[in-house]
């Protein structure tokens, strides 16, 4: 018998998640292209079954979905004069901002179906915040919101026979770099515009006594029961497949570049 969408909703609560949580060899601290290159790797080479999770923090940057004009969405003056980095992922979607105060969530699904594989990605992630007390609805334009607010950004990519989604938790996130960050320098924010913004916008940490890295912990047990270490091979692929985010014809977008 198959199951609908709103069947596996209705489901849900009968069903825990048993995701494999991903690692790598070593704790080095890498670019956030590198974690887009490996969502790729193990779209594409990893045969299982089971749905992938991992998750993943980085020095600050933004990142721009795979259409958008560079030069519309980001400031680049501000990146540059403050060290923001600034890529294009192969997903859709607006801009976000990244950095060491913020938890990137990455889910890899053996699926073609695009709005089935958000749906259950976006209320596994709603029903984990609910668990811990926090209130969490989800919006058609992909968002999570706790209180109306948004806390998490996501957005999708489909690579055959298998499907991504990617997004942001504000856990505490530097708010002024990330506002000024996504805003074009002819549209720079004043006092009064960064405060509507942050009327919009929550962090997590406002809703939870939890550290960073408790919440981590926390998610990776409720969400996985199982652990896969890639191998010291595994990453040198993934470098190569990071060498397309990197390149600056795929950044800067004066090509249409084919996946």
């Amino acid at each position: 018998m198959q199951l609908y969408h709103r069947d596996l909703l209705l489901l849900w609560p009968k069903l825990k998640p048993c995701m494999i949580y991903v690692t790598l060899p070593n704790d080095e601290q890498r670019r956030l292209t590198f974690y887009l290159a490996m969502e790729e790797f193990l779209a594409r080479h990893l045969n299982d079954d089971d749905d992938l999770f991992f998750m993943w923090q980085v020095e600050p940057t933004v990142i721009f979905g795979r259409n958008q004009d560079i030069e519309r969405e980001v400031n680049l003056e501000y990146c540059r004069k403050h060290g923001i980095h600034f890529v294009r992922r192969k997903s859709g979607g607006g801009c976000v901002y990244a950095d060491r105060s913020n938890v990137m969530m990455s889910y890899i699904t053996r699926s073609d179906e695009v709005v089935q594989t958000f749906s259950r990605y976006m209320e596994m992630v709603r029903q984990m915040l609910a668990d811990l007390g926090i209130e969490a609805t989800t919006t058609a334009n992909n968002d999570i919101l706790i209180d109306g607010r948004k806390v998490s950004g996501n957005a999708f990519y489909h690579i055959p026979g298998h499907s991504i989604v990617h997004g942001t938790m504000l856990f505490n996130t530097d708010m002024q770099h990330m506002l000024q960050a996504i805003t074009p320098p002819q549209t720079k924010l004043d006092r009064h515009g960064v405060e509507s913004v942050r009327q919009r916008i929550t962090l997590l940490n406002e809703h939870t006594s939890l550290t960073i890295e408790e919440f981590k912990t926390y998610v990776r047990k409720r969400l996985c029961d199982r652990t896969y270490e890639l191998t010291h091979t595994d990453v040198q692929a993934i470098t190569t497949i990071e060498e397309d985010y990197l390149n600056p014809i795929f950044i800067y977008g004066k090509e249409n570049l084919s996946l």
